[in-house]
């Protein structure tokens, strides 16, 4: 088995994670208290990857989940899948984190620490071959941001060989729940690019804007915009949860996604996504969900993909599809947009294809792109920051908690200098010379 444990951190990833169980517990055919009552091989062949298996033929998740404040986690407890958890594994502080990262990092969240790891080290010695582990948290809030990115630091000196993957919620454009959100967000990328090997790039502004305009949802709730979340966290797992003719897995999607270390940002969509009321009209066979994947409206990032170009893309589709009308779809596709694909990357798009379709739909798929377009989501973070780092406002909460004003001067230039790193990949051409000489820039990279 090549098991994944799951973690969850803050108010927002908790949600994101809670309707992420939900999808695959309904895949796997298990009830709300962790028993299968299903009829197929295929949907219980590979339980053990996410939920490992009690006593009593009950399924648990191999799920750890955080936060500052006991309000969210209570209300878990109380749902309707309030039995399927592990109680020791729902860890829940006093005090909250303020919306302050550095509350998050430095103070309450590092008390916390030491209690969260040991239910990290006990999932992770409960598995036979442990691929990596997969973090849900949004960067705007205190305990998301500061708390998620320190256990991602801690993961990563304990469990240096696995993969890491991070679902980020990333602050919207227009909709700002909390004044320090460009505070959060900055500081989290610094730790986010040294310490993550996929970070998968979410955006709250475009996953509302995917309701109302494509699935016609008047007033999208919190519940609609992470169904959309779960649907594409479920694509990306589905190779390791089922079998398939071509099969991917975090590690070989972040290969084929990440040319270099630092630039492992990835923009997301998912097929097919229409109104109730347009069910009936749709044709859900290979070229339309390709059709659709490709559209920029679909992306559940608000950074438009055709102002940058594709390094790498990743697609997953799932139900009863043959290869060969997927390479050939795939191909099209390629050939159609050539022009937002770098050039110097020949055969940059990775298929994988599952044979088991998601709960009430014949086919669908995912895709994950590495375009240098994501770096409209840095920048526009960055302005604000500066903005108001500029006047030092609201700095004084976070020097509180014994963070220092040079810590925001790195995490700013590190901002700048990945953007910079996109920006220069995205007007590079075939026969351009970086300015590295042979062997050296690997080297470096690795020597640090």
């Amino acid at each position: 088995m090549r098991e994944i444990v799951s973690l969850q951190c803050g108010q927002a990833g908790n949600q994101v994670a809670t309707a992420f169980w939900n999808t695959i517990t309904e895949e796997h055919c298990l009830d709300d208290d962790g028993f299968f009552v299903g009829d197929n091989r295929e949907q219980s062949d590979r339980l053990e990857v996410f939920f490992s298996e009690a006593s009593n033929r009950k399924y648990v998740p191999r799920a750890v989940a955080v936060d500052l404040e006991p309000a969210t986690l209570d209300s878990i407890r109380s749902g309707k899948q309030g039995h399927l958890f592990r109680p020791d594994n729902l860890i829940s502080g006093q005090s909250g984190a303020g919306n302050i990262w550095a509350k998050g990092y430095y103070t309450e969240g590092a008390e916390l620490m030491e209690t969260v790891m040991d239910a990290v080290r006990r999932e992770a010695e409960s598995c036979d071959a442990l691929q990596g582990f997969q973090v849900t948290h949004s960067l705007g809030g205190g305990t998301g941001s500061g708390m998620g990115t320190l256990l991602l630091s801690k993961i990563k000196e304990e469990y240096p060989e696995r993969m890491l993957a991070t679902y980020s919620v990333l602050p919207s454009p227009k909709v700002s729940e909390t004044v320090t959100e460009p505070y959060n967000a900055v500081l989290s990328f610094h730790q986010l690019v040294e310490q993550a090997d996929a970070t998968f790039c979410l955006d709250n502004e475009a996953l509302y804007d995917i309701s109302t305009r494509t699935l016609k949802i008047k007033q999208p709730r919190i519940q609609d915009l992470n169904n959309l979340i779960s649907k594409v966290m479920s694509g990306v797992t589905t190779c390791l949860r089922f079998p398939g003719q071509l099969n991917g897995d975090l590690r070989k999607m972040a290969v084929n996604l990440v040319p270099f270390p630092r630039l492992h940002f990835f923009t997301v969509g998912y097929a097919p996504l229409f109104s109730a009321a347009s069910q009936s009209f749709q044709q859900l066979e290979v070229p339309e969900l390709t059709q659709q994947l490709f559209n920029p409206n679909n992306v559940m990032a608000a950074c438009n993909l055709y102002n940058g170009r594709y390094l790498t893309v990743s697609t997953i589709f799932r139900g009863k599809v043959s290869t060969k009308e997927v390479e050939d779809s795939i191909q099209t596709a390629r050939t159609k947009h050539s022009p937002y694909f770098v050039e110097w990357i020949p055969n940059n798009i990775q298929t994988s294809v599952c044979n088991v379709p998601p709960k009430g739909l014949k086919t669908s798929a995912t895709f994950v792109a590495n375009s240098t377009a994501v770096q409209e989501l840095f920048t526009r973070t960055a302005s604000q920051f500066s903005a108001m780092f500029r006047r030092k406002a609201f700095i004084h909460w976070y020097t509180a908690e014994g963070m220092e004003l040079m810590e925001f001067t790195e995490a700013e230039s590190n901002l700048h200098d990945l953007i910079a790193e996109y920006q220069q990949y995205q007007e590079a051409g075939v026969d351009d010379d970086l300015g590295y000489e042979e062997g050296e820039y690997v080297e470096e990279e690795y020597l640090e």
